[in-house]
């Protein structure tokens, strides 16, 4: 025989196994699913069949596999008291079966010993049924349990990592109002002290007044920059169309952060009535961006909005050096926190290479799955 028809008979058998296992197991869901006097009913008719069978064939046939299936049965279903009793009428009617057909014994010890022997024989598979189900309770007991401890686990885990990223939430909007509270205020103070130097300086005729009028600029362009710092970290506005907003002014003050081309793109509104899931999706944009900036090195990142049949779609494109830059962070921080953050608002979160060069960061938000879990 060939490998090829060694295979085929392989996978015939195999087939063959996992059709008689699901027959098997579609059968016992069925006899589980009668109610016990019925069930007790069938099997008592079973039996009568089977010894009225065996009185017919007189001892030119077995049904010992035929008498072993109904108490097996009644073992596992009904219990060990009534696997006994059908263990009773079973060797006896294996016994009368024999004597009415004509068997003949050279002493009458023989067919008590008979009776005895098959009695015994019934006796023990049906203890066997009987401690395989009690092992089978106790594996399913254990088996829930571990489940329920495990289920246990991963909640407290889950809610461990939601309070973790609410915690960042929140020193992130602290961080933001203290930047925007101090810093920026302590900057404009310095701002103006720089005017009043430049003033100064006009007034006395001094060469230096370019040079002070130039720190002055520098210092507000820090202003300007620490302002849109301190909005970025802040959370997305309540309203439906927050989200669109915070994008765009996210967008608009990366390119002047990073002195690189990042647009955002909407072509038609894309609402987000919970704010919840802005925020996510947000943060999600956000650090989709810092991979692009930090990892891959992009120069040009686009960041798009959209609705679709399938939901509303996010994307982050950049021209980068793709996913390659990320091999060594894809099992970062970065990356689990965006997927997480997807997860918790019900939304699929997928990164891939781009055809041509750079990343591409997907998250698409179901149309019914638009509210945080």
């Amino acid at each position: 025989m060939d490998g090829g028809s060694a295979k085929s008979l392989s996978c015939t058998v195999h087939s063959g196994t996992l059709i008689i296992a699901a027959m098997f197991a579609r059968t016992l869901r069925f006899v589980d699913s009668l109610p016990p006097p019925l069930l007790f009913l069938l099997l008592a008719l079973v039996t009568g069949v089977i010894g009225f069978a065996d009185y017919l064939t007189d001892t030119d046939a077995t049904f010992s596999a035929l008498y072993l299936f109904s108490i097996c049965v009644a073992a596992w279903f009904l219990g060990r008291k009534v696997a006994y009793g059908f263990a009773i009428v079973s060797s006896i009617s294996w016994v009368g079966g024999d004597i009415l057909g004509g068997a003949e014994y050279a002493s009458i010890w023989i067919p008590v010993w008979n009776l005895a022997s098959r009695f015994t024989v019934f006796i023990i598979a049906a203890e066997l049924v009987v401690a395989l189900k009690k092992f089978s309770s106790a594996l399913e007991a254990r088996a829930e349990e571990r489940a329920a401890k495990l289920i246990t686990e991963i909640a407290a885990r889950e809610r461990v990592e939601r309070e973790l990223l609410h915690i960042s939430e929140r020193e992130q909007r602290r961080l933001g109002h203290d930047i925007h509270d101090s810093l920026c205020q302590h900057l404009t103070g310095t701002a103006l002290a720089g005017q009043v130097l430049v003033q100064n300086l006009q007034s006395q005729n001094s060469p230096q007044v370019e040079t002070a009028a130039r720190v002055v600029e520098l210092i507000e362009d820090g202003i300007a920059l620490s302002r849109n710092l301190a909005k970025g970290l802040n959370s997305v506005s309540l309203s439906s169309d927050g989200l669109m907003e915070a994008l765009e002014d996210f967008a608009a003050n990366t390119s002047d952060l990073f002195k690189i081309s990042c647009r955002f793109e909407c072509p038609l509104p894309v609402l987000i009535p919970d704010p919840q899931t802005a925020e996510h999706l947000y943060r999600i944009a956000q650090e989709a961006v810092g991979n692009a900036v930090k990892h891959g090195h992009a120069k040009n990142i686009v960041i798009g909005l959209e609705l679709s049949k399938a939901g509303k779609l996010l994307r982050v494109i950049d021209d980068g050096t793709g996913l390659s830059a990320l091999d060594g962070n894809t099992k970062g921080m970065g990356l689990r926190i965006m997927s997480y953050r997807a997860d918790m608002i019900g939304a699929k979160f997928t990164i891939r290479r781009r055809d041509v060069s750079g990343t591409v960061v997907t998250t698409l938000l179901p149309l019914e799955r638009e509210t945080v879990q």
